[in-house]
Formats: C-alpha cells, structure tokens, sequence
C-alpha cells in the first residue's frame, strides 16, 4: 500500500522523503502508517526498479542534501497495474488499499472508478452478510462490537452506492469518442 502511496503523490509532482511522508500523513493517516525507516528503503529499491529517479537534490539551510525524486514511466505503469488489482487480503488491507485508491481516482478513466467501486460494494456486501450470520452471544461487549462492526460496513455499502451513481453519471455524461480512448 505504501508503494501504491508514494507512486501516486509522485505523479502530482517530484517529492523528497520528508515531504512524501508528510503527505502521506496528511492525505492518508486513516489508511496507512509511515515511517521513515520504510519510506527511505523504498524509494531506493524503486528507484533501482526503475520506478522512480532522482531528479534533483537540494541544499537545506542546515547544509544537508535532500534527494528529490519523480515518477517513470515504468513507475505510472506499476502504479496503474496497482490500481487496477483487486488483491486478495485481509478485510482490514482491502479496506485501506481501497481508501488509498480512491484518493487517486482522478488519475483513472471514468468505467475505472466504476469497476472499483462495484469490486468493493461487492466485497462489502458479503462482509455484511458474514457479521449478520455470526452467532450472538451473551457477552455484551462483544454484542456491541459486532453491532458496531454492522453499522460500519452497512455506512461504507451507502457511501459506495453514493458515489458509484455519481460516477455512472459521469460516465453516461462521457462522448463516446472519449470512452474510447
């Protein structure tokens, strides 16, 4: 996810760690945790995959360098391919990725989003049906818990419903020479 992160807030504009983390706090704290002990590493094993390149480097007042980098090519494809899968993980990881991508809707083709959102509507919906067939047991906490649980899902399953009827929309508004590009 953190790849996925990072290879999308590169293609808004070249970045160094410090300000990639930032961001990544900024825009992403409910669905990612970052560190600099993982952002570093990853940038350079990116950056010997080809994904992104160190484009500049910067003095800092304090006299140390601050190694900027952007995205490839290879990197935009990586990214997109990214976008595009639908992992098979755990509940929590889906949820998260899928928060992450939804950030970076804009960069996707308008049946794109579409296809998102209806593979997540579709995940939600078995996820509901799975808590609702739970037993109940006669611990209280755990009844509030898993009411809680069902509040949650049944929240994202309306905002999903929201926003895949804007993007329908969107895409009934689309030219059909557009479409096919």
């Amino acid at each position: 996810m953190l790849k996925l992160s990072v290879l999308g807030l590169l293609q808004r504009e070249p970045l160094n760690g410090y300000r990639l983390k930032q961001q990544l706090e900024m825009f992403m704290s409910c669905s990612i945790c970052v560190n600099y002990g993982a952002i570093y590493p990853l940038l350079k094993r990116m950056e010997e995959q080809g994904e992104v390149m160190l484009c500049a480097e910067q003095v800092q007042e304090t006299g140390q360098f601050r190694k900027i980098y952007e995205i490839t090519s290879l990197g935009k494809t990586t990214w997109y391919q990214e976008m595009l899968a639908y992992p098979h993980e755990s509940w929590v990881n889906a949820r998260s990725r899928f928060l992450i991508k939804f950030f970076f809707f804009g960069h996707l083709l308008p049946e794109e989003r579409v296809q998102l959102i209806e593979h997540r509507l579709i995940s939600c919906q078995l996820r509901l049906t799975e808590k609702k067939a739970l037993e109940v047991t006669d611990n209280l906490y755990q009844v509030k818990l898993q009411k809680r649980v069902i509040e949650v899902i049944q929240s994202e399953i309306e905002w999903l419903i929201q926003q895949l009827q804007i993007e329908q929309l969107q895409l009934a508004q689309t030219p059909t020479s557009v479409k096919q590009l």
